[in-house]
């Protein structure tokens, strides 16, 4: 038997699959969250927004590293916080600048479930300037949420419009 040469690669038999670099089911922005009690926040979006649990991973100490959910047709990756490794929650920030948009078939109903679960209003369900009835809250764990069902569809000449009567009518209060 014929030995290989060094750096010669063995034929193989079967072609090798071609793997995306996108998972099934993923979008190519999938949102990551750190929280504190990563346990009791999967249970929180669960019963908020109808999170579905797609898998966990516990780190050395038993808290969870990693979660993956779905909202809707959405992946969220989120982990229990670790200030030391760099990975804070908002609470240890004071709050966060990013939130997250969730379209739903009925804002007004998944606004209310958020909020009975324990979310706070942070802005009241309106209907919005560019065509989407829609509303925000801060859920328990810092992380800011819209809840959006999508009622018109505007040209960008009546959105920027709306916007502007949106705009002057805040002036006036």
């Amino acid at each position: 038997m014929a030995k290989r040469k060094s750096g010669q690669k063995r034929k193989a038999s079967k072609k090798a699959k071609k793997v995306s670099p996108v998972p099934k089911s993923f979008q190519a922005v999938t949102p990551g969250l750190a929280v504190r009690d990563a346990a009791q926040a999967i249970e929180f979006y669960k019963n908020a927004f109808g999170a579905k649990e797609k898998g966990r991973m516990p780190g050395p100490d038993g808290k969870i590293m990693h979660a993956d959910i779905m909202i809707g047709d959405s992946h969220i990756m989120l982990g229990e916080e670790n200030v030391q490794m760099g990975n804070p929650s908002p609470l240890s920030l004071n709050g966060t600048p990013i939130s997250l948009y969730i379209y739903v078939r009925n804002a007004d109903k998944v606004f209310d479930q958020a909020v009975k679960a324990g979310a706070t209003v942070a802005m009241p369900m309106m209907d919005q300037f560019w065509g989407d009835r829609a509303g925000m809250v801060t859920d328990p764990y810092g992380h800011k949420w819209w809840l959006a069902t999508h009622t018109k569809d505007l040209s960008p000449a009546a959105m920027k419009k709306a916007g502007a009567e949106f705009f002057a009518s805040m002036g006036k209060q």
